[in-house]
């Protein structure tokens, strides 16, 4: 039974609104500190410590090649469960968890916003404003999933988490 419509977590990355499913959103972090990784993916701001699991944290601004924003007090670090592996987004802010029919959802045009469109699933239309539902298991190809695994690996071994 295909499902009528979706549960989003909704957030920013500059002007932008973005959604992911939350059935990919483990749970939501108030910034915390972050620990470098030496020789990781320029997009991998490094390491966490959740829980005694170390998780890879992604900045999102560099993933889609948008400008760096400052962290601020908003700034939150979103925990998603994408091709099996456990890893943090980084975003400016989180605003609301929202339900949208699927008839809401249109595909999404072949450049959106600078960003890749493979990264989008679809682009969701709410009353006044356009949200750009994206695609984690995309937005982190096999590659990046590797290099993620690798990151986590090479820190679980090495103890550089706190």
């Amino acid at each position: 039974m295909e499902r009528k419509e979706r549960q989003l977590v909704v957030f920013n990355l500059g002007q932008e609104e973005y959604g992911v499913d939350i059935l990919q959103v483990q749970e939501i972090k108030r910034l915390t500190e972050i620990t470098r990784v030496p020789n990781a993916p320029a997009f991998v701001e490094g390491v966490i410590n959740l829980r005694g699991n170390v998780i890879p944290v992604i900045d999102l601004h560099k993933r889609f090649n948008l400008v760096a924003a400052e962290m601020t007090e908003e700034s939150r670090i979103v925990i998603v469960n994408v091709q099996d592996i456990t890893v943090g987004i980084t975003v400016d802010a989180v605003s609301e968890v929202i339900t949208l029919q699927e008839s809401a959802f249109a595909p999404p045009p072949p450049l959106v916003a600078g960003i890749e469109a493979s990264f989008i699933e679809a682009i969701g239309k709410l009353q006044d404003r356009l949200l750009i539902l994206l695609n984690m298991d995309r937005i982190l190809g096999l590659d990046e999933v590797a290099a993620a695994k690798e990151v986590t690996e090479k820190v679980t071994q090495e103890g550089v988490a706190k």
